[in-house]
């Protein structure tokens, strides 16, 4: 669902004044990327779920993808990944050898995460879908929230942009399979690292980067912290092939609904600059599946995010700063 119609039909959820679980640490009443609750003062549950239709041909990719976009929650908040369970439709004739094959990419994906997946629930459905109920742990005192920002922060983002583009055009037949081949090796890529890496930094604020695409997600931070963001797009990463797609018009319906969203949010605390090319901003809307980590660590800990990524074998770019007024600012 498009992030405005989730916040209205989910309001009715929201707890009343004073209803509160004291355990429950994050929840409806301040929605973040998973639900946490604290079993012991040193302990906490951090619980998500995600799920999708295919983005991909190959049944073990498709389940190994959906996998990683899944646990992607767990880092979101700080947390390690423990056991999953797979929530699954497929139609009645679908072979049971690729049904079997989705199943065995998800749990290989897991098991890489140093989790199990130890059950699930299927269901029949004429479109086949797949993910998993992910279940984390993380300690109650240092949780990675989307309300962490700071301002001065510096603003970091652990994976390339572009894998809905990419994935679009493919569908289409207009992507070559080398870019897809690369979308592909950047959706696999768990953000455990770059959990680990933005807690050794002492980074605070934190978000993955899926559905409502850059912006959508970076808007709740803002929205969430009272801080705003300042991005210079050409510092950010982008997947081989995703600018050449987004000029020629390769987006998702996804790209629409997350840009009306966010400029309806925000009006004119959004600023994009006019010497961003229109192609490239629209890029930052859109959808991704299985995105990097965008967080943010005080300026006198920025450099030691690229040693600890270097030491790990892993990339991350420095895209920007967090302001002092909650607002969203483009620079070319």
């Amino acid at each position: 669902m498009a992030p405005g119609d989730l916040q209205e039909v989910l309001a009715v959820l929201k707890p009343a004044e004073g209803l509160v679980h004291e355990h429950l640490l994050v929840g409806l009443g301040r929605a973040d990327d998973a639900a946490v609750y604290r079993v012991a003062p040193d302990l906490a549950i951090v619980e998500t779920v995600d799920f999708f239709p295919p983005i991909v041909d190959d049944p073990y990719t498709w389940g190994a993808v959906a996998a990683a976009n899944a646990m992607s929650d767990v880092y979101a908040m700080g947390g390690e990944v423990m056991f999953a369970l797979a929530v699954a439709g497929f139609p009645r004739d679908l072979p049971k050898a690729i049904i079997a094959e989705v199943f065995r990419g998800g749990a290989d994906k897991v098991a890489e995460a140093g989790g199990v997946v130890a059950g699930g629930h299927t269901v029949i459905d004429n479109e086949p879908k797949y993910g998993l109920c992910v279940t984390g742990r993380a300690h109650p005192d240092r949780l990675l929230i989307k309300g962490g920002l700071r301002a001065g922060d510096r603003l970091f983002l652990s994976k390339p942009l572009g894998t809905g583009v990419i994935t679009t055009a493919a569908k289409d037949d207009a992507a070559d399979p080398g870019l897809l081949e690369g979308a592909v090796k950047s959706m696999l890529r768990l953000n455990r690292v770059a959990a680990q890496v933005a807690a050794l930094s002492g980074a605070k604020g934190a978000t993955d980067i899926t559905g409502f695409g850059l912006l959508g997600h970076a808007a709740e931070m803002v929205e969430a912290s009272g801080a705003g963001i300042a991005v210079a797009a050409s510092r950010l990463p982008l997947l081989p092939g995703a600018l050449a797609l987004a000029e020629r018009g390769h987006f998702s319906g996804g790209m629409k609904r997350n840009r009306r969203y966010v400029e309806t949010l925000f009006g004119s605390r959004l600023t994009i600059d006019p010497g961003v090319p229109a192609p490239l901003a629209s890029l930052l809307f859109e959808s991704e599946t299985s995105g990097g980590l965008l967080f943010s660590v005080a300026p006198e800990r920025a450099d030691r995010v690229a040693a600890e990524f270097g030491k790990r074998g892993e990339s991350c770019a420095e895209i920007g700063v967090v302001l002092a007024e909650p607002l969203i600012r483009i620079t070319p």
